[in-house]
């Protein structure tokens, strides 16, 4: 009798034993990509990387970037993850390469509001962390690898204020304003016009990133003011189409110098705003470089787990480090794109899958 209530009792240890090991597989494949992410870093230290979202152009060229780096580049990686434009997920998401043994963490978290206590976190337990495209507003970075934005808003201002002769209507398709992305092109954009420019009308449309959300704005906006003659979109990764589809439902989508032509300028330098720019259908965007996002995001995550440091001024590959409140950020080149140089094959824009 007690050998046979011996049998069930390691019977009954070994499954919940199952169980427990099956739950914690679960877990560390919660949100991960499908995709082979790992390197051959070998006893390399192990990073983790956390990719944003999956539904914009821009971003999925990052992560494309991502995935070639780690191979080229010998880091040993952790199974990446995609936190899907969730902040929660990206918690979770992190908490699983602390459990995994991440010596370094490269995310762009899009609210940059509400990753402070997970940066505490992170820092208590001395993991270095690469903050991607987005400067978390308060919580310890290692090293935000980032374009100036600000430059964007004011490069955008300043070619469709030239464009428009200094007078008109313009459409602004606004990112999320809890983003400190939103926010430096928003407010860099605003005092340009008001300074540069105070005889165009600009029209906020506030989207939180959304294309569906930018359309429908914007569609009631060309119903009050069918004379609108300028559209400035923040991201052209999730803007582009549903504007182009809604100007060509319209009959307004008109040709660069054809009458009636509507001046569009955009943000990120995706492939799909090249084959615009050539079109006529669009005349300029701002390339925000993926490839060199993804390319020194994963050296500075390597260098934060190998300890070494690094300090504001110029680099070795024309930017600059900056001191920001809650650590450095290099400050990496975004030039504007017109049909004058659309053709450029240094661009990343006309690589992107090569």
């Amino acid at each position: 009798m007690k050998l046979a209530q011996l049998a069930r009792t390691r019977s009954t240890t070994a499954a919940a034993v199952g169980v427990v090991v099956a739950a914690l597989t679960l877990l560390t494949a919660c949100n991960r990509d499908s995709a082979d992410s790992g390197g051959s870093g070998g006893d390399a230290p192990a990073i983790g990387i956390d990719l944003p979202r999956s539904d914009s152009d821009f971003w999925n060229s990052y992560a494309e970037y991502v995935q070639k780096d780690i191979k080229s580049e010998g880091i040993k990686a952790l199974p990446l993850s995609n936190s899907q434009n969730d902040v929660t997920k990206l918690v979770a998401n992190v908490q699983v390469f602390q459990s995994t043994g991440a010596k370094a963490v490269v995310m762009a978290p899009q609210d940059t509001g509400a990753i402070a206590s997970t940066l505490e976190t992170l820092a208590s337990k001395k993991i270095p962390v690469v903050s991607v495209d987005t400067r978390p507003d308060k919580g310890d970075v290692y090293m935000v690898v980032r374009a100036d934005n600000r430059a964007y808003g004011t490069k955008a201002c300043e070619f469709l204020g030239k464009q428009l002769g200094g007078k008109g209507k313009v459409a602004e398709l606004q990112g999320a304003l809890d983003s400190i992305n939103g926010r430096d092109r928003s407010e860099a954009f605003a005092a340009c016009m008001k300074q540069k420019f105070p005889a165009i009308k600009v029209f906020e449309l506030p989207t939180d990133w959304k294309g569906d959300v930018a359309s429908a704005k914007l569609q009631s906006l060309l119903a009050q003011h069918p004379d609108l003659n300028g559209i400035y979109m923040q991201a052209g990764g999730v803007f582009l189409q549903p504007t182009l589809a809604l100007l060509e439902q319209k009959g307004l989508l008109k040709p660069a110098g054809q009458k009636g032509h509507i001046s569009i300028i955009s943000n990120d330098g995706i492939p799909q705003e090249f084959d615009a720019i050539r079109k006529g259908q669009i005349d300029a965007t701002v390339s925000q470089p993926a490839d060199l996002y993804a390319k020194y995001a994963l050296y500075y995550a390597k260098a934060g787990a190998e300890g070494k440091t690094f300090k504001p001024g110029k680099t070795d590959h024309d930017s600059t480090i900056i001191k920001i409140p809650n650590g450095l950020e290099d400050q990496l080149p975004a030039p504007l794109v017109t049909k004058e140089n659309v053709e450029d094959k240094t661009l990343w824009g006309n690589t992107v899958g090569q």
